[in-house]
């Protein structure tokens, strides 16, 4: 993960030079988009209690929605757990005593959905490993939302570790291949498929997307490319600050909330880092008001990733049926999610085009789907788009 203050490690991570191979951790498989996401959520939970407890918890619609999934399809968080405990984890590094040490774990050591709640657990060789800020880096989950390509979520987590040495060192191809899920593909042998199909279209996504630039080099045998390595940047236009740095804001009033509402240290210091606490403070007054949410922590995970506004003060007073309209908004929430960001991109663009006049934009633009003046043609555009997805609820005017 990423540096921890300095007073907060104990032993041999308190050295200023501990040798450790940075490249630690390497998972084989072929994890899907949804399942590399998953795995970094679970992680992010659990990451406070790693080596202090042996199983951890979280709501599994909460899950669902920080993921960007249809909090209620259930069978595709079975598979997707299914999948990383499937998967299989391996580390060669350097001890604190600079002895070799080499060792294999599913990634998972098991999974169980219960009464709405995701429990999961991690070997306690793995959990050690993890919980070494200088193993594992923290992939901002802002950042791997936007990503709609598993090779390149892949290539951004296996670059990000080394952006402070701006250079991942050398990979053999078939390492290569094995980090991107692509290894035991014939057509993936030649390396010209491999750069067409897999190399350019993830770096083209890094650079788009997230918060580093890379730029790939091959060193080659002769006439072949042998290996391969990727200069590393960060990416000025989408700097992110570096949640560790911010220790004072454990100190604050809106820190406090966060965690008062169940949210993790790790997350609520993400999210004043990445939003700020002017926009956490108004996304949480309005989850804080609504008296209808099962989980306030996953409606205001949604919130923050959808630049939900506040709902005007009048819409409660007014509403004769609030049961049925915060259902309806629940339901138009989860929908949204479960779309890709180019997709949500791509909806709000269309809905503002059937908008009549600027006051319904701006307000549109201002609270998102959450807008009180556009409710109704909402509702209509995304019952449109999902057929069924408002039965039962026309009542609500």
């Amino acid at each position: 993960m990423d540096e921890i203050p300095r007073d907060q490690l104990t032993g041999a991570l308190r050295r200023g030079a501990v040798k450790k191979h940075v490249a630690a951790i390497h998972v084989s498989g072929k994890l899907t988009l949804l399942q590399r996401k998953l795995s970094n959520v679970l992680l992010l939970n659990a990451y406070d209690t790693l080596t202090s407890r042996t199983r951890h918890q979280i709501d599994a619609r909460t899950l669902c929605l920080m993921i960007g999934y249809n909090s209620n399809d259930m069978e595709t968080l079975k598979q997707s757990l299914r999948g990383l405990a499937e998967t299989v984890a391996e580390w060669d590094m350097l001890d604190e005593k600079g002895q070799q040490e080499w060792g294999v774990s599913s990634l998972l050591s098991y999974a169980k959905l219960k009464g709405g709640i995701c429990e999961y657990a991690y070997s306690p060789a793995l959990a050690e490993k993890l919980h070494d800020p200088k193993v594992f880096a923290l992939i901002n989950l802002n950042i791997q939302r936007r990503f709609t390509s598993g090779h390149a979520l892949a290539l951004y987590e296996n670059c990000y570790r080394f952006v402070r040495t701006g250079s991942t060192g050398w990979w053999p191809l078939d390492l290569f291949r094995r980090l991107m899920g692509v290894d035991g593909s014939s057509y993936y042998e030649t390396f010209k498929h491999l750069n067409a199909k897999v190399i350019k279209p993830a770096v083209a996504e890094v650079n788009k997307t997230s918060n580093i630039l890379l730029t790939p080099e091959t060193r080659k045998q002769g006439r072949v490319v042998t290996d391969l390595r990727f200069r590393i940047k960060e990416n000025p236009q989408l700097a992110i600050l570096d949640i560790d740095d911010g220790e004072g804001m454990r100190h604050g009033p809106v820190y406090a909330r966060l965690r008062g509402l169940g949210v993790s240290d790790r997350l609520a210091r993400q999210w004043l880092s990445s939003h700020g606490e002017d926009q956490v403070t108004a996304k949480l007054d309005y989850v804080e008001s609504r008296k209808n949410v099962k989980s306030k922590v996953g409606y205001l995970s949604a919130a923050l990733d959808g630049d939900f506004g506040a709902a005007a003060d009048g819409e409660a007073a007014t509403d004769a049926v609030p049961n049925l309209r915060a259902e309806r908004l629940r339901r138009i929430l989860e929908a949204v999610k479960a779309r890709t960001p180019t997709q949500r991109d791509a909806d709000r663009r269309l809905f503002l085009s059937q908008l009549p006049d600027g006051k319904a934009r701006e307000d549109f633009t201002r609270h998102g789907w959450m807008s009180p003046l556009n409710a109704a043609r909402i509702a209509a555009f995304w019952e449109e788009m999902s057929p069924g997805l408002l039965a039962g609820l026309e009542e609500v005017s």
